[in-house]
């Protein structure tokens, strides 16, 4: 979008909501990955410790466990209207209840997710329901399917969906959406997408559907404002994680993980129009949340969050090295690739935990114009205008660490080398105790076994394998 530098993009209702807030420009996903991350944005805890390791759904039972309280249920026992409007994809039920739910669960998702006329009269709905309650507080989560693809399910309404409600013969008419289309070879294309005909294409596509979102982002906040609620009224913006593109989502690079993220608070001391360069994660926004409504956490020790309230009226004037984190196990139930990660500032660790295997490839990035033409070329042994080979991107050491002030597109793997010996051992300290905080099942991997019944209940230990 234009509030991040993108030149080409046309995002006109963001760049104006990102002048009325903070900016943050070191915000990232703790997994890159559809439902897990919608579950740790709504349980502040990370996808090992929440449960939901991959994409919701019944067959597999990809859920959260049944404990876990969510931002929607600790709200709603305070007596705060909850509403749900968009993509859910996220379980149990009992864990994720919203007092008002316009999702896929009752809708076509489409209809939901990216007709923004429908996404605009469900908010009015809502409103003018909790303006008919005693009391008026409300947490609202409006979740847009776009840009997310859709080739693999519905292929005529073009890889992202950007012909569907076009007014294009057969795609019938979103009346609130006036389409925006991108030339294809203007693109500014970021280092991670090859520099190829298809690739474009699908950029392209992509971009039309981000310009529907922006105009979807516009109405919202106009329901806002007519309601009469902008002055009362938190509001938070942000991805769930990154685009469907190579090295971007299911990947733990920067790509994967980095998001926008813009908080415009109603008081009128707070920031405007500022950057924030805090390490952010999304597990900070139940926390943030909480100390909104002043509420706290019925059990405050699961949260490794911490409030972004504070950031909002003053940057912190001496930052230690903060560090977010990651962890990734699934996406797909086929997709087994545990990875676990660190990020300062300055440099990120991964850790691949089945680095043995290639790494997995999705099912709607690989139907996509973009990888597909990544493999041809591969296959037929053409050139690749490409910063990676396949051969590279499927096959991952154990280790990577980069030094993302000079490598900033995490090409070159440190670990090893003598030099960053102290680093690498800082930094895998501090993963090795958030894994343990967080009470990761797979922190013994792979070279251990975690022992945590028996005469280990009290104290688990990891047991190593041999080799």
């Amino acid at each position: 979008m234009g509030a991040y530098r993108n030149r080409i993009v046309q995002t006109p209702f963001l760049d104006a909501l990102a002048k009325e807030s903070l900016i943050f420009n070191n915000a990232y996903a703790s997994v890159s990955s559809c439902s897990p991350s919608r579950a740790a944005i709504l349980t502040g805890m990370p996808e090992h410790q929440n449960g939901q390791y991959g994409l919701h759904n019944g067959v597999h039972n990809f859920n959260s466990l049944p404990k876990v309280r969510s931002i929607s249920s600790i709200l709603g026992k305070a007596g705060i209207r909850t509403g749900l409007i968009g993509k859910k994809h996220v379980g149990p039920d009992t864990s994720y209840r919203f007092d008002y739910e316009r999702t896929e669960e009752q809708y076509p998702i489409n209809q939901v997710g990216r007709n923004i006329t429908q996404i605009k009269l469900f908010v009015r709905e809502f409103l003018k329901q909790s303006s008919a309650h005693s009391n008026e507080s409300f947490f609202l989560m409006v979740s847009f399917h776009d840009p997310h693809r859709c080739g693999h399910i519905t292929p005529q309404y073009g890889s992202f969906c950007e012909r569907w409600g076009s007014g294009e013969e057969g795609m019938g008419t979103i009346p609130d959406w006036h389409p925006i289309y991108y030339v294809w070879d203007e693109i500014d294309l970021p280092y991670y997408v090859p520099d190829t005909q298809p690739a474009r294409y699908d950029l392209a596509a992509q971009y039309t559907t981000i310009s529907r979102l922006d105009q979807g982002v516009g109405l919202v906040l106009k329901e806002l404002r007519d309601a009469g609620l902008e002055d009362d009224t938190l509001v938070v913006y942000t991805s769930d994680n990154g685009p469907p593109m190579p090295a971007a989502r299911t990947n733990l690079y920067d790509p994967g993980m980095a998001e926008p993220m813009f908080i415009r608070s109603p008081d009128k001391a707070a920031r405007r129009n500022e950057v924030t360069y805090s390490m952010t994660s999304h597990l900070d926004l139940v926390p943030t949340i909480l100390e909104w409504f002043n509420l706290t956490h019925p059990q405050p020790k699961l949260l490794t969050g911490r409030s972004l309230l504070p950031l909002l009226f003053k940057e912190p004037s001496n930052q230690p090295d903060d560090a977010v984190y990651a962890s990734q196990s699934f996406h797909e139930i086929t997709m087994t690739y545990p990875m676990r990660a660190i990020r300062t500032k300055r440099y990120k660790l991964i850790h691949n935990l089945n680095y043995q295997l290639p790494f997995p490839i999705d099912q709607d990035f690989y139907v996509s114009p973009t990888f597909q033409d990544i493999l041809n070329r591969t296959i037929t042994k053409q050139p690749l205008p490409w910063y990676k080979t396949l051969r590279a991107y499927y096959q991952r050491p154990e280790w990577e660490l980069y030094d993302l002030k000079m490598d900033p597109t995490e090409s070159r793997n440190l670990f090893g080398k003598s030099s960053m010996k102290d680093t690498f051992e800082e930094l895998s300290a501090r993963l090795h105790k958030w894994l343990e905080l967080t009470d990761d099942p797979f922190r013994c991997s792979p070279d251990g076994v975690l022992q945590d019944t028996g005469e280990y209940l009290n104290n688990p230990t990891c047991l190593p394998l041999g080799h």
